[in-house]
């Protein structure tokens, strides 16, 4: 059973990001996904090596934002995989059953093939603008969240747990997220800021 909330990680350097890690995780976080765009490949590895070891002291998983090979060789939880990132059958090939991949999803279109492509979670969104993401796609607004979650049950699909993704800045937001029916919330900036909103997100997504 997967956590309903995920952390995405945040910070324009090693420090940043290690530290706004750590405080999600002193709050109660127990699920972080280390995204960290600007970084190098040497750089970034080194923020995953050092944040899965904190992220097991924890007792939380830790996934990486692509970086199939390396999320191998680190032997983390799993990795989440944008659209035009590797594959999900590759990536599955890469790392086995029992990891965790997520995929990214814009459109009822897009949640239709990752469910073909039998990713663990679907990120569906922007829910709102957010600044945390350069070439942002089309907002969804809590409308397109409820077309096509209705439109996946009309179609009979293979319930794939779906988190809505971007932009989320209130609780207010994740209270009319959860009435839509997503199975949870990936969160960046709202967390980074307030890490002690933790705890009224995880009660809210009871």
């Amino acid at each position: 059973m997967l956590e309903k909330l995920q952390y995405i990680s945040q910070g324009l350097t090693l420090a940043d990001q290690k530290n706004n890690i750590l405080k999600a995780l002193d709050a109660g976080a127990t699920w972080i996904q280390i995204r960290w765009k600007q970084a190098d490949e040497s750089a970034f590895s080194l923020l995953a090596q050092q944040m899965l070891q904190v992220c097991q002291h924890f007792g939380a998983k830790c996934i990486i934002n692509d970086h199939v090979q390396l999320a191998k060789e680190l032997d983390v939880d799993g990795v989440h995989l944008g659209l035009t990132d590797c594959g999900i059958a590759e990536a599955r090939q890469l790392l086995g059953a029992a990891k965790i991949i997520g995929g990214t999803a814009n459109s009822l279109e897009d949640v239709q093939q990752r469910i073909a492509e039998k990713c663990d979670y679907i990120g569906l969104g922007p829910y709102k603008h957010t600044y945390t993401k350069q070439k942002l796609s089309p907002l969804l607004g809590i409308a397109g969240y409820e077309h096509i979650i209705r439109e996946i049950r009309r179609q009979g699909l293979t319930p794939v747990p779906i988190y809505a993704i971007g932009g989320i800045s209130s609780l207010e937001d994740i209270q009319r997220l959860t009435e839509t029916g997503v199975y949870g919330v990936a969160v960046s900036g709202l967390i980074t800021q307030t890490p002690n909103i933790i705890s009224s997100i995880k009660n809210l997504l009871k």
